[in-house]
């Protein structure tokens, strides 16, 4: 019998250099070391640690700065026939298109993230539901399975994983190409992101102070730390943030679980009223009969 590998597929380290967030403090997205992500993802029972940094390739980042158009982007990963996921579904989505052009992405992609460490758990089960019913919908093959912690801190790495049939590295990934992945571990909640946030803030502010990656100049350096230091009174925004974050991302699971129920009715429509149609034709021929008994 062939033994299960597990992985963590979604994990940060400090070549996540550049931070949405307040991009004029210069702060990293990660501070975590590659070894010590390695070391710990190993600890906590990962077979194998894949490393999924924010533009830390050379080709993938030229890629997205000559080619921004995210169908030229999947469209070259498979002429290179590289196996990618759509992660943490609905995250980015707030409405900027509609919905129905988004979801148009599902038909591009052969991997799908269903459990996200830092996703809502609804969030991710939705994900999941979506993974077994969206070939039926769109006649499409099915979708491999992914999960990961999004770890972006040391203390969620390997917290969240996926397991697949494999003695190799090489047969794990051919295996969750394959549909073999199952996702396990832990669902994200507003504490997962604030913690997540504080750890890079503390990761930060040491860096500022000499204890970490200096990215900064010195005269930057001293004047981040002056403001870090003036606004300690309001750390409490992050875990502001983290919860507004986590209201927007159920309330997009809902918009998103509302859709998809109603485009299964549509379709059941049509086929009733024909139905109903048909009943009362029949009815209408069997009509001169009864009268004719009568």
């Amino acid at each position: 019998m062939m033994p299960m590998l597990r992985a963590d597929l979604h994990v940060h380290t400090c070549h996540s250099k550049v931070s949405g967030t307040m991009p004029f403090l210069g702060s990293r997205d990660c501070y975590s070391k590659p070894a010590d992500v390695y070391r710990i993802a190993k600890a906590r029972g990962m077979d194998l640690v894949a490393f999924t940094d924010h533009d830390s390739i050379g080709g993938a980042l030229e890629l997205l700065n000559d080619r921004p158009d995210l169908s030229d982007v999947i469209a070259r990963l498979r002429e290179a026939d590289v196996f990618f996921a759509l992660n943490h579904l609905l995250h980015f989505h707030r409405g900027q298109i509609p919905l129905d052009r988004y979801l148009q992405l599902l038909d591009e992609v052969p991997a799908l993230e269903v459990r996200n460490g830092t996703m809502l758990a609804a969030h991710n089960t939705l994900g999941g539901e979506i993974a077994k019913s969206w070939p039926a919908r769109r006649s499409t093959s099915g979708f491999a399975m992914v999960a990961g912690s999004d770890a972006h801190t040391l203390r969620r790495v390997g917290r969240t994983w996926t397991t697949a049939p494999g003695r190799t590295r090489d047969e794990f990934l051919l295996n969750v190409r394959q549909g073999l992945g199952l996702p396990g571990g832990l669902h994200g909640t507003t504490a997962t992101v604030a913690g997540d946030a504080y750890g890079v803030i503390r990761s930060y502010v040491a860096a500022l102070a000499g204890f970490g990656p200096r990215d900064l100049g010195a005269a930057k350096r001293a004047a981040c730390l002056a403001f870090a230091a003036v606004s300690l009174p309001f750390q409490f925004t992050a875990l502001l943030m983290a919860a507004r974050s986590k209201a927007g991302e159920q309330r997009a699971v809902e918009r998103l679980a509302a859709h998809l129920s109603s485009e299964e009715r549509e379709p059941l429509q049509p086929s009733l009223d024909r139905e109903h149609a048909e009943l009362r034709r029949a009815q209408k021929e069997r009509e001169p009969f009864r009268r004719a008994s009568v």
